[in-house]
Formats: C-alpha cells, structure tokens, sequence
C-alpha cells in the first residue's frame, strides 16, 4: 500500500511539473545588480575577453572587463562558458504566423498592393510556441515585417520575452517594407511577388511582357512615394490619408525602406529610391549582392542575407556561392547582417547560418557580429544593444560551447533587459514526455 502511494505521488509530482511547463511566464523586472564571472566575453564587436566579468542592474550593463566590482550584487559564475550579446533575427515573420498551413494561425497580411499603414506589431502574437525555442538558441530579439504584394506595411523590432505586443515592442514602425517584382523572366510568363525569390503564381498566364509589367509596378510605386512627398509638404491637409501619412518617416529619415530583392537587375532597381528620394534603403534577401558589393557600399544601401542555408539564385552561381556571400560583402566594407527565413525550421538555425559563413572567409567574430552588431546598427537599435557595452540593454545569452556550433552550443542562461527568462519551450516538453513514455534516463 505505501509503495502504491509513492508511486502515485510521484506520478502526480511529474504530471504536474508537466502542466507547470506548458505556461512559461515573461520575467519580471531585474531587482538589485548581477555580475557573471570567469566568463569569455565575446563583445560582439570583434573584441573578446578571457576570465571577464559582466556587471548589471536595472535592466543596464554598467561594465565589462576583467576588473568588475562584484559588491552587492548576485553572482553568476560562468567559469569554461562563453558569454554572447542576445541573438538578433534581423527578418522575420515571428508571431504573425504559427502554422502556415492553418488559415487561422496566419495574420501576416493585408489584400491590395499598397499598404504602408498595415502594422506588423500589433498582430505579433507572444503566444506563440516558435518564440521560445529561439530564445533556447540565444536569439532575444526579432525584427517582424508583414508580407503581401508591393508595399506591405511598417515593420517593427520586438524582444522575445513578453506578456503581449506592447511589451515586447522595442523599435516600432522602423521600417517600410517593399516586395520588388520579379525582374527574373520566367517561362510561361508566370511572375510573383517576393522579393524576386522565385515566386510562381501557379495558373496566372501574362499576356503581356512580365518584365515591362514588374517594371509598370514599380513605377506606380514610385508614383506612390512622390505624391507622398507631396502630400508631406503639405502645411494643411483636406483629408488625412492614413497611407501617405505612414510614409513620412522615409522622408525624415526616421525609417528605413527595406526592399525585398535578389538579383542584381533588382537591387539596381533599388538604388534608384536612393537616388530619387534620398532614402536609407536595405535590401533584404540579396542573394546576389556578391556581384555589385562597391556599388552597395557607394549608395551606401545596408544587405539583410535572408538565408544562407540555401541554393543559390542563379544556375550559374557556384554551388557553395550563399556560403561565401558574407565575406565578399565584409572585405567590400558593405554594412550587413545574416538572418534565418527558413519556414521549416522557423529561424532558429540563425546562428548556425552565421557559423556556416565562419568556415567560407568570415572570422568568428565577424560572424556573431553578423548576426549582433551589425543587424542591430541596420534597424536602429544600436544604441541600445547588439554588443556587450556599458550603458546598453543587458540582452545577454551564455553557452557552455561555441553559439555558432550546433554541436556544442547549448544555451544555459539568457537576460532580456536584465531579467533572466524561462527557456523551457515546446521542444523541451515534447523530449522529456517521451523520454517518460519509453523509459529513458
């Protein structure tokens, strides 16, 4: 009998440690200064520190160095760990859809071809089970942009530990978001948008040239930007357009025009809004901006490498061409950031992408940086984090292996402004249940 009833307690000590894991709760804020220690402080600006300390409080980081006051503080010692900058996933539809297939999990866009006014933040939804399992490989924040036809809407930078889209909000409406149309004639005369990724529209047959018809969209964008010019300089309007007023921060420079392209033809295209408009553009995608790398940098236009675990966009390219990307464009001195737009594996290989392009010409540190620093100056947000330096958001991740190994890296701590999240996730759940149900120790 008392055998019976410790195998039922501890049954139902297990069951409900398993329902304690479905809910994992936002942090709340940081009380009182942490200092991690012992650690090798990788900075995220190309600098690392051997036996480093990191202190920080309310939210800040107020040093780094191997000379760090530990008094009154908690310690966290991180002795034979590495100590990275949070993770930034610079392009993404994170929290605007959770089952592609599944029409109700799915807010990711508005019908009609210009839509500048439709917000990404508010439908970023921070219930989501994909948040948790980037946070498992260090990435704290998420750049989310909605998709659709030509312009999209604004995109927002949202950190990974929140109870509901205002919290999470950390840039807002930094960006507008344009889908160029395929430039890349294709058989049959289909063509799509997307950012020149290849898109078919499946059953659509042009009669007319697809390249002039792309070329035809294009300008109607164009036209769409200089009444909006217009309409800015405007000192009294008759009527408030909620689509030209959404566009004003391009021209003040508050935001940024993220132009989703791929070959070269495209981003030429797109150097024109530079010249024209004098926008900050950058392009997202950008497979084959190997090819024009001096004339990136001239117009000074930012690269977002949307995937690099992938083939590359033309037969002719080499095979290993989205591997070596990466370093053409850091030796050209092009600003750029890798992400992870991978749908199956839904953006957490992000660093393991950046580890690839470590072993095709990029240091270690430049490949963190890829995916810290510089995706962090190209939305804006550098001042606040991107690297491990006093007066920055403690948005910090340690690892007992290399971040950017899929073998070694496991994460054991992350900080979001400074407080310590829950990295139990779905996938964690899901191991642990069938390590029970077949007896695995």
């Amino acid at each position: 009998m008392q055998k019976k009833l410790m195998n039922l307690l501890a049954f139902g000590s297990l069951f409900l440690s398993a329902q304690a894991q479905e809910t994992v709760y936002p942090a709340p804020a940081q009380k009182g200064a942490v200092v991690i220690t012992n650690a090798t402080i990788h900075v995220g600006n190309g600098e690392v520190i051997n036996s480093g300390a990191i202190r920080f409080s309310n939210g800040k980081i107020e040093k780094v160095g191997t000379a760090v006051s530990t008094e009154g503080a908690t310690l966290l010692d991180a002795k034979g760990k590495h100590v990275y900058p949070g993770l930034i996933l610079s392009s993404c539809q994170l929290g605007l859809m959770e089952v592609p297939s599944v029409r109700a999990t799915v807010d990711d866009r508005e019908i009609g071809d210009l839509n500048p006014n439709v917000r990404a933040l508010v439908a970023y939804n921070t219930d989501s089970k994909v948040i948790n399992t980037l946070k498992s490989n260090g990435i704290l924040e998420a750049h989310i942009y909605p998709d659709g036809a030509l312009i999209t809407g604004s995109s927002s930078v949202v950190q990974l530990d929140a109870w509901n889209w205002e919290d999470a909000a950390y840039a807002t409406d930094n960006g507008i978001h344009f889908n160029m149309p395929s430039l890349l004639a294709r058989r049959g005369g289909g063509r799509g948008f997307g950012g020149g990724r290849g898109a078919f529209l499946a059953g659509q047959q042009s009669a007319t040239d697809p390249i002039k018809a792309a070329l035809d969209q294009v300008e109607s964008v164009k036209s769409f930007f200089r009444e909006a010019k217009a309409y800015g300089q405007e000192t009294v309007h008759a009527a408030t357009n909620l689509k030209l007023q959404a566009v004003q921060g391009l021209f003040s420079k508050k935001q940024k025009l993220y132009i989703h392209c791929n070959i070269v033809k495209e981003m030429l295209v797109a150097i024109d809004f530079v010249k024209e408009f004098g926008f900050d553009v950058v392009i997202v995608g950008g497979s084959d901006s190997y090819l024009i790398p001096d004339l990136l940098k001239q117009h000074n236009i930012a690269v977002i490498l949307g995937q690099t675990h992938e083939l590359p966009t033309m037969v002719d390219d080499d095979i290993d061409q989205p591997f070596k990307t990466p370093s053409i464009l850091q030796k050209a001195g092009v600003l750029y950031a890798i992400s992870d737009e991978d749908e199956n594996t839904r953006y957490r290989n992000l660093p393991f992408s950046a580890g690839t392009a470590a072993s095709y010409g990029l240091s270690k540190e430049e490949a963190l940086s890829s995916i810290t620093l510089n995706a962090a100056k190209i939305l804006g947000i550098a001042d606040k984090t991107g690297s491990l330096e006093a007066g920055k958001d403690a948005n910090i991740v340690i690892s007992e292996g290399d971040i950017l190994d899929m073998k070694t890296s496991i994460i054991t701590d992350a900080f979001v402004q400074g407080r310590k999240v829950d990295l139990n996730d779905k996938h964690k759940q899901l191991y642990e249940r069938y390590k029970y149900k077949y007896g695995v120790k």
